[in-house]
């Protein structure tokens, strides 16, 4: 490689996904509190694709500023449905409520990625993918969660597609990548233009 990359996220679906596509990389967790980052865009205006990319933002300065002439890759998802927006359930309560108000209804994955070098920006991107959940039964929803377990809060909708969560919904439209939370065709398109990546 060009470059070093690292991958400012201790996601190991994004990690399996940057290592599939044959990238060398590191990856090095940011130290953020997203939702102290969050709290002031709340009733800003700012849309949830917005929010995405700041995060993901925020998480690729952080990391850069320990590693300043790496190409550092930020990573950020929000779950939309409507103007609300979704995190990561605290508890299994929580999930339930958040698979219930999912329940029969069309929501959207905003998957943001941003590329980082020193103090500069150099590329944004926001993959967004919608998802359309069929109508579940309060009692499934119960048995689903006994059967992921811890599973179901890791995720912003309390639900993994790559796993069994697949058998909530009734339709999906959008990339795979985007849906796991990393826009991988586009980070590609961009680390072959920087030329961090061979093309």
């Amino acid at each position: 490689m060009a470059e070093v990359l690292i991958l400012a996220s201790g996601s190991p679906f994004r990690k399996s996904l940057l290592a599939n596509a044959g990238i060398e990389f590191s990856a090095v967790p940011p130290t953020v509190d997203e939702r102290a980052l969050e709290a002031p865009l709340e009733g800003s205006g700012a849309t949830p694709e917005e929010v995405a990319q700041i995060l993901a933002e925020a998480k690729a300065a952080n990391v850069s500023e320990s590693h300043p002439g790496a190409l550092v890759l930020g990573c950020d998802q929000t779950l939309s449905l409507g103007d609300r927006v979704f995190h990561k359930p605290r508890d299994m309560e929580e999930a339930r409520r958040h698979l219930l108000a999912l329940s029969g209804r069309t929501h959207h994955l905003n998957s943001a990625a941003v590329l980082v070098r020193g103090d500069q920006t150099l590329w944004r991107h926001v993959g967004i993918a919608s998802l359309t959940m069929r109508e579940l039964d309060p009692g499934f929803i119960g048995r689903h969660l006994a059967r992921v377990g811890d599973k179901a809060l890791s995720s912003v909708g309390a639900y993994q597609v790559e796993g069994e969560g697949i058998q909530l919904f009734e339709k999906i439209e959008g990339d795979y990548f985007t849906i796991v939370g990393l826009p991988l065709l586009p980070v590609l398109a961009a680390l072959r233009e920087f030329g961090a990546i061979d093309g």
